[in-house]
């Protein structure tokens, strides 16, 4: 039977591997158009939201990694670290909700101004680029695709990072009941 920290271990991995295909999908895709006789090249730098949405994804992908290697190391110092371990408990689960809710709005900030670059604003005098750039487009919708994959992870990881904490409680504890 597959415990907790396995199935921590295999979205934090799971994780790792979509934010890092986001930010290579996001980050790698250009496309040149000629447009009036002057050679155009569409990237990720052409909106600030996928700019941030790169930088983001690329620390969260750290993050992961980051706390991968911290659970090696407490698994091999378990025994040690019981006095610390409701501290670390909610350091972990903090800094969990905090990179689920940045890359949740990164990635909903990107699509936004990915549905903007699909429709345009007239009002604002903005074009459409999607019917320009056709194959830069597609790519990006999978690479959005691939973000908000790895935000679902991270709200699933903050579930096990809450569990892990809060079990860590008694009721009887807190409310002074004794068994009778």
């Amino acid at each position: 039977m597959v415990g907790i920290a396995q199935v921590n271990v295999y979205l934090r991995v799971s994780a790792v591997l979509s934010f890092v295909l986001t930010v290579c999908l996001v980050g790698l895709d250009t496309q040149t158009k000629i447009v009036f006789f002057i050679a155009r090249k569409a990237t990720y730098r052409d909106l600030e939201a996928l700019r941030i949405l790169v930088y983001v994804d690329s620390a969260a992908a750290g993050y992961n990694l980051l706390q991968l290697c911290k659970g090696l190391i407490s698994a091999r110092f378990e025994g040690n670290l019981k006095g610390a371990y409701i501290c670390i408990s909610w350091i972990g689960f903090l800094l969990d909700q905090f990179a689920a809710y940045i890359t949740f709005a990164a990635n909903s900030a990107a699509i936004e101004a990915a549905v903007l670059a699909i429709t345009g604003a007239e009002e604002f005098q903005w074009m459409k680029l999607c019917n320009r750039y056709t194959r830069f487009c597609f790519q990006m919708g999978g690479a959005l695709l691939c973000g908000y994959v790895a935000s679902i992870l991270m709200v699933l990881i903050s579930f096990i990072s809450a569990y892990n904490l809060f079990r860590n409680y008694s009721p009887n504890r807190f409310l002074h009941l004794k068994k009778t």
